[in-house]
C-alpha cells in the first residue's frame, strides 16, 4: 500500500468540468452563492449542491452563512495557489478555453487570483519589487521579504506586524497561466494590491476576475513599481 497524500482524490474532484468551473468562479475571491455557482456551472441547482458538497468536505471550499443565504469561498491560499499552477500547467499544454475577445484581454492585463494582483500588471508588480530591493528570490524558488521592502510596505500603508502575525506566509511565488511567469502571492501580495484598490488606484470589474486601473491609477504604478 503507497503511503502519503492522496493527490488522486483532490485530482479527481477538479478533475470534473462542472467542479472546475465552480472553483475557477471562486477564483475571483468573492463569495458566490449556490445559484450563481451554478450559472458558473452550466448545471442545475441540485448538480451544483451535490458537486458543492463534495468540494466542501474535501475543504476545497468552505460555506459560510448570512442570514437565509449560503455563501461559498475556497477553502484557502493554498486551494487558490493550486489552481492557479493548474492553469498555467493547462495553460503551457495549449489547453485553453476558446472564448476571446475584450475581456480575455482584460484579463491578461490584470485580473484577481484569488486575493491578489495577476496578469500583466502584476508580472510587473513582482519585476518591480525584485528591482527595487524589496523582495529577493532564493535558490529554492522561495521569495522573501528583505528589510528594504519592510520599510516599504510599511510607507505603503500596510500593518506589517499583522502580516507577520498571520499564518499565510509573507511572499509565495505564483506562476502566471496567461504569461508563465511570476507573480506574487501570500499576504504581501494580498495587501499590495488591497492597498492600490483603497487609494483609488484601480477597481474590480463587477462580476468579473478583471481589475480596473484608473488613468491616474495606472500612473501611479507605473512610477511606484515600474522598472
Amino acid at each position: 500500500m503507497k503511503e502519503g497524500p492522496d493527490i488522486s482524490r483532490i485530482a479527481a474532484l477538479i478533475g470534473d468540468p462542472a467542479r472546475a468551473n465552480i472553483l475557477t468562479a471562486l477564483m475571483s475571491g468573492k463569495a458566490l452563492t449556490a445559484t450563481e455557482l451554478a450559472g458558473e456551472a452550466g448545471v442545475t441547482l441540485q448538480t451544483a449542491s451535490a458537486h458543492l458538497s463534495k468540494l466542501e468536505s474535501a475543504g476545497m471550499i468552505v460555506c459560510r452563512k448570512s442570514g437565509r443565504h449560503k455563501y461559498f469561498t475556497l477553502g484557502g491560499d493554498d486551494v487558490g495557489h493550486a489552481l492557479e499552477a493548474l492553469m498555467g500547467l493547462a495553460a503551457g499544454a495549449g489547453h485553453l478555453r476558446t472564448r476571446t475577445g475584450p475581456k480575455d484581454a482584460a484579463l491578461r492585463e490584470a485580473r484577481v487570483c484569488y486575493n491578489h494582483l495577476a496578469g500583466e500588471k502584476g508580472i510587473a508588480l513582482f519585476q518591480g519589487l525584485l528591482t527595487r530591493g524589496f523582495v529577493k528570490e532564493e535558490e529554492d524558488a522561495h521569495v522573501t521579504l528583505t528589510p528594504k521592502g519592510i520599510g516599504f510596505l510599511t510607507d505603503f500603508g500596510v500593518d506589517i506586524d499583522a502580516l507577520m502575525r498571520s499564518k499565510t506566509p509573507l511572499c509565495r511565488p505564483c506562476l502566471d497561466w496567461s504569461a508563465r511567469r511570476t507573480h506574487l502571492a501570500g499576504s504581501v501580495g494580498r495587501a499590495l494590491l488591497a492597498q492600490m484598490q483603497a487609494r483609488g488606484w484601480a477597481a474590480r470589474a463587477e462580476g468579473t476576475r478583471v481589475v480596473k486601473f484608473t488613468p491616474s491609477g495606472a500612473a501611479a504604478f507605473e512610477q511606484t513599481f515600474g522598472t
